[in-house]
């Protein structure tokens, strides 16, 4: 009885404890003011990158979201079947992804999805799906 009472404890213990210490939290942070992203894997900064956000008359929205799924091969439906490689998406169509469009990084040219290096696209893409897209947070500020 007092092994089932302790296992049936522990049980719950668990299932309302945080994370695990094991997983890791990956953070983006993009800033629309200065073009940029900052990825840290458990609080420390890995990464630094620029990238192209939403253009005149297209917003990139604000606020913090988990990553929802991720598409090594996407292609957009919504703007002539353009390619969006390493997509990680996390707000219905948004998504942060990659762009052969690389002169533009630094400056807001997307139709407001956030737009990377296709080099740093790829990084992001590992990261996120090493750490678990329930552990990846894409926070976008002013």
């Amino acid at each position: 009885m007092r092994t089932t009472a302790a296992l049936g404890a522990s049980l719950i213990i668990a299932a309302f404890s945080p994370v695990s210490a094991d997983a890791s939290s990956l953070v983006a942070r993009v800033s629309l003011s200065a073009q940029t992203m900052t990825v840290s894997e458990d609080g420390v900064v890995r990464y630094r990158w620029k990238v192209s956000t939403g253009r005149s008359g297209y917003s990139t929205p604000t606020g913090s979201w988990r990553a929802k799924w991720a598409s090594l091969h996407h292609r957009s439906r919504k703007y002539d079947n353009t390619p969006m490689p390493y997509a990680i998406f996390f707000n219905g169509g948004y998504a942060v992804h990659a762009t052969f469009d690389v002169k533009h990084l630094g400056h807001p040219a997307s139709h407001g999805r956030v737009r990377l290096h296709p080099d740093n696209a790829a990084q992001f893409y590992q990261l996120a799906r090493q750490n678990g897209l329930g552990n990846t947070r894409i926070m976008i500020s002013q």
